[in-house]
């Protein structure tokens, strides 16, 4: 088995994080096919763009199951970054003609909606360095990372989990957001640690060897 799997399904470069992963000495391997993640002990699921053409790849991909049966079934580690945290929630309303929005992956309880939607009136996207702030018990995730440590965005929604317990941190963009989750073997990320230098690194480097993780 690998120790990280990076699932490769049709959206973004996937370098970045390759590299970051590398230079932490880990072997990553891209994942291109669903029956690839059962060589991964743990598995990174990114995300670039929109809620429901992410959505859609999945599906058209034959991921949903698969992902399913090695993160609930068999208790394989994931990690959502960006969009790829969205992913984890029940709903989303970008690019959705549904009132409902898109079905997620369901992962995580909660729901995907605009900053604004929310309550923001600030610029969007929420572009740049943004500093966090822990909400729950201690986590191994951010282990090593000081409260108030600065983290890299891009985006313009925001999930709002349905158990405020599964929010392990924030940050404000006019409103606070969900930084960060945890629930049981599954974790996200709205921020890009890949692309957040040290303290980015760090939390990689807690994902790929905390044993709780």
């Amino acid at each position: 088995m690998i120790d990280v799997g990076v699932i490769d399904y049709g959206v973004g470069n996937l370098g970045s994080m390759l590299r970051a992963l590398e230079e932490l000495g880990s072997s990553p391997m891209l994942v291109t096919s669903p029956d690839g993640l059962a060589q991964g002990r743990r598995l990174i699921l990114p995300g670039v763009g929109n809620f429901t053409d992410c959505m859609a790849k999945l599906r058209d991909g034959g991921w949903i199951p698969a992902l399913h049966g090695a993160v609930t079934g068999h208790g394989v580690p994931l990690l959502g970054v960006c969009v790829g945290m969205q992913l984890l929630a029940d709903h989303g309303d970008e690019g959705s003609e549904d009132s409902q929005g898109t079905p997620g992956l369901g992962f995580v309880p909660g729901r995907v909606q605009h900053l604004r939607t929310l309550g923001s009136t600030e610029r969007m996207p929420h572009v740049g360095w943004n500093a966090i702030r822990r909400t729950g018990s201690p986590t191994p995730l951010l282990a090593g990372i000081p409260d108030g440590t600065d983290f890299y965005f891009v985006h313009s929604y925001a999930f709002t989990p349905q158990d405020k317990a599964d929010e392990i941190a924030s940050a404000t963009c006019g409103i606070p957001f969900a930084a960060a989750l945890q629930r049981d073997n599954i974790w996200g990320t709205q921020f890009h640690p890949e692309k957040s230098s040290r303290a980015g690194f760090r939390l990689l480097k807690n994902f790929l060897t905390a044993p709780q993780c």
